[in-house]
C-alpha cells in the first residue's frame, strides 16, 4: 500500500521527503541525498513500461494509473512515494484509491510565495506568468534530465486545485503547512511521526529529531546541492541547470510581490486561503 507525499510543485514536498527519509531510513538520523532514492517519484515512465509508449498524453497515461499501482502494490509492502499529480479522475480513470492508498501526507504553501518560487523553477519570465501558471489548469510535461523517466504527462490543475483534491474527503490525511515547517520543524515532526505510528513501527530519540534538522535544514540541502549531490534538478529549454535550493524561507512574498498581483491570488484562492489561515 502506498503512502503518499504529495503537494502543489515547489511548496516542501522535497524537504519534506528529506525529513520522512532521514526518520525512516536511518539509525542516527544524518541525511544524505541517497536516502530520498527510497521515495520514488510517480507517475514515472518506469512504473509504465508495458503499458503504453505514449508518455505525454494524459488520457493515455491516466488509463493505467491504477494498474501501475497494481504492480506496486504486489508485495504488500507500505512504500511512500512523492507525487504532484492531481488526485482526480480522467475519463472515469482515478489517480489513486483506497485500495491502493494507505494514507496521504499533504504539504501546502501559501500561493504568495510560490510566485517567486515557480518563476525560477520553471524559468519564467515574471511574475505575471508565473500567477498564471498558479491559476491556470495543466499538463506538466518537462524537460527531462539524463537518464531520466520522469518526463511524463502529470495533470496538475490549478493550486486550488491541487489543495482540494487531495484533501478534502480525504480519511488518512495529514496536512502540513510549509511555513510551519519553517517555524517550528521538531513540532511538524512529532505529527508526522504520530500519523505514522497507524501504519509502522518508527524509531526516534532525542538525538535523531536534532540530526535530522540540522542535516534537512534548507542551508545544508542547498549546500549539499552547490556541491553537485543533489540529482533531481531541472533545466531550461537550453539545458541549463536550475538551483533547485533557491531562496526556501527567505522567500518573502510581503517584500516582493506586486500589490496586483498579490491581490489577484487572494480573489481567485480566497476561499482556500482563509480555511489555511493564510488571508
Amino acid at each position: 500500500m502506498i503512502i503518499w507525499i504529495a503537494s502543489y510543485p515547489k511548496s516542501g514536498n522535497t524537504w519534506l521527503r528529506s525529513i520522512i527519509a532521514s526518520l525512516l531510513y536511518t539509525n542516527d538520523g544524518i541525511f544524505d541525498f541517497n536516502l530520498i532514492k527510497k521515495i520514488k517519484q510517480f507517475p514515472t515512465r518506469n512504473y509504465f513500461l508495458g503499458f503504453t509508449k505514449n508518455f505525454n498524453d494524459i488520457n493515455e497515461i491516466s488509463k493505467f494509473w491504477l494498474l501501475a499501482q497494481d504492480k506496486i502494490n504486489l508485495t504488500k509492502e507500505i512504500k511512500f512515494f512523492k507525487t504532484h499529480n492531481l488526485n482526480c479522475a480522467v475519463n472515469n480513470n482515478s489517480f489513486t484509491n483506497r485500495s491502493h492508498t494507505l494514507g496521504t501526507i499533504y504539504v501546502v504553501r501559501d500561493p504568495r510565495n510560490l510566485v517567486d518560487s515557480i518563476k525560477n523553477h520553471y524559468n519564467k519570465d515574471n511574475d505575471e506568468d508565473a500567477k498564471n501558471f498558479l491559476i491556470s489548469q495543466k499538463i506538466l510535461s518537462r524537460v527531462p534530465r539524463d537518464n531520466d523517466d520522469a518526463d511524463i504527462a502529470t495533470l496538475l490543475g490549478s493550486w486550488s486545485d491541487h489543495y482540494n483534491f487531495w484533501t478534502k474527503k480525504n480519511s488518512n490525511l495529514l496536512l502540513i503547512k510549509y511555513e510551519d515547517l519553517i517555524s517550528n520543524t521538531e513540532s511538524v515532526m512529532e505529527r508526522i511521526v504520530i500519523f505514522l505510528r497507524k501504519f509502522m513501527t518508527v524509531e526516534v530519540s532525542p538525538e535523531k529529531i536534532k540530526n535530522i534538522i540540522r542535516t534537512t535544514s534548507f542551508n545544508n540541502l542547498k549546500n549539499l546541492e552547490e556541491k553537485g549531490l543533489f540529482g533531481e534538478n531541472v533545466y531550461d529549454t537550453s539545458k541549463n541547470k536550475i538551483r533547485f535550493f533557491n531562496k526556501g524561507p527567505s522567500n518573502d512574498w510581503t517584500k516582493v510581490l506586486d500589490k496586483k498581483i498579490q491581490d489577484d491570488i487572494e480573489k481567485v484562492f480566497g476561499k482556500e486561503m482563509k480555511e489555511l489561515g493564510y488571508i
